[in-house]
């Protein structure tokens, strides 16, 4: 169900309806940024600026494209995406602790946690094995296709096609 009375006043600029969005959003929004960044006060900046981005944006939402919930984790998975790519965020991340590769190898296993983050969990263990995988590295770690194509050994065409199947199953096992 969506939420129209407040992405209405979202809309017209009530700070209000920000702060009810907000306080529903965002451990969502914390759990995507956080399974990419790996930093627990690099996502919280980020989560701060996925939610400056919402309101500044919020005209841009349009119930006929998607859900709201949708718009808003792909605007927090781009912008936790955006920082991998920024020059500060790859300078820092040239000093990492032996913590970071614990964490990188238990996360290997750890796809069940991170896919229950944002509640979709009994949703995704319904797909087969690699739309698992794929979902797993295109939206949970940040992977570009071509980096996905690379990590599972297969073409990138083929990733792309799997990626567009996979994403219409999931869509159907939602009733989207």
């Amino acid at each position: 169900m969506q939420p129209t009375e407040l992405i209405i006043a979202l809309q017209n600029k009530n700070q209000a309806a920000l702060k009810s969005i907000y306080d529903m959003y965002s451990a969502n929004v914390y759990g995507i940024v956080f399974n990419i960044l790996k930093d627990e006060t690099l996502s919280e900046e980020v989560v701060q600026d996925v939610f400056i981005k919402i309101w500044n944006n919020s005209n841009s939402y349009s119930e006929k494209k998607g859900r709201f919930f949708t718009w808003i984790l792909n605007i927090a998975r781009n912008a936790a995406i955006d920082k991998t790519r920024s020059k500060n965020f790859k300078n820092t991340s040239q000093n990492l602790t032996i913590d970071y590769f614990v964490d990188i190898l238990e996360d290997k296993t750890n796809f069940s946690s991170k896919i229950d983050s944002i509640g979709i969990k009994k949703y995704i263990t319904t797909l087969e094995p690699l739309c698992k995988k794929i979902i797993d590295l295109l939206f949970f770690k940040g992977f570009t296709q071509k980096e996905t194509a690379e990590e599972l050994d297969i073409p990138l065409g083929t990733v792309k096609t799997r990626n567009r199947i996979c994403i219409d199953k999931l869509k159907q096992v939602l009733e989207i």
